[in-house]
């Protein structure tokens, strides 16, 4: 992606680096002239993303079921400008058949962990910093089986609001995305052309999203100063069909 955003002299941390979505963030943060900190759970996958990157780049491993990995997090990183988290840990499938380990990682990831990542990392924020967390349309569009990615999700729509209150001045703001190609959808074969068809026959936007999409967003909530306890809805529309 080319960007006009100039984020030169910055340092944002990118909770979730080794996912599809973190590197492409990650990818465009650098290619804007941040300095980044790659942060997740697997070592390896952050590695890889910080191999892509035209300029600097700090790996650090953290599980945002472990707090005191967060707490490491936040003596590493040092001062920076703003963090974004992609984490997701999705706990699908029908009620009874669901795992409360699991239950508990996908809280982890989604409510548990943001809190923990403000507790202990809003005190290194530099003046007009944020904190930016991914939501996502299950929260206004619950459907069988997704109940705890609905949930999930839908917390941490009211989590960011309250911790734009608390702990103001820093701004706190959530991306929800709809269904967006970034590549999560290639597992599907051959059904993935008829299945994104569909669902950008019925978006008011009348299409998918693409990653692009979800990079412009990103780039809106961590350069709006005016912009804080607000769920920028990347998704075509998606949950008003």
């Amino acid at each position: 992606m080319t960007t006009s955003t100039d984020l030169t002299g910055q340092r944002l941390v990118v909770v979730g680096a080794g996912s599809r979505t973190g590197r492409l963030l990650a990818r465009a943060f650098s290619a804007a002239g941040a300095d980044l900190v790659l942060a997740g759970p697997d070592s390896r996958k952050l590695e890889w993303t910080a191999g892509e990157l035209a300029g600097r780049a700090d790996v650090v491993q953290v599980d945002l079921a472990e707090e005191a990995t967060i707490a490491a997090l936040a003596r590493k990183v040092g001062s920076f400008d703003h963090l974004v988290s992609t984490a997701a840990m999705p706990a699908n499938g029908p009620l009874a058949e669901l795992e409360l380990a699991d239950v508990q990682r996908a809280f982890a990831a989604k409510v548990i962990g943001p809190l923990l990542l403000a507790k202990h990392l809003t005190d290194r924020v530099r003046e007009g910093g944020s904190f930016t967390f991914f939501s996502g349309v299950a929260a206004w569009r619950p459907a069988p089986a997704r109940t705890v990615m609905a949930t999930t999700n839908g917390a941490l729509a009211f989590l960011i609001q309250a911790l734009a209150v608390e702990i103001a001045p820093v701004r706190v703001n959530a991306i929800s995305p709809g269904i967006v190609d970034t590549g999560s959808w290639d597992g599907l074969g051959t059904d993935k052309e008829a299945f994104l068809r569909s669902i950008a026959e019925r978006n008011p936007a009348r299409r998918v999203g693409t990653p692009d999409d979800l990079i412009k967003a990103v780039l809106f909530a961590v350069t709006s100063p005016y912009v804080t306890g607000s769920v920028l809805h990347v998704d075509g529309g998606g949950r008003l069909a």
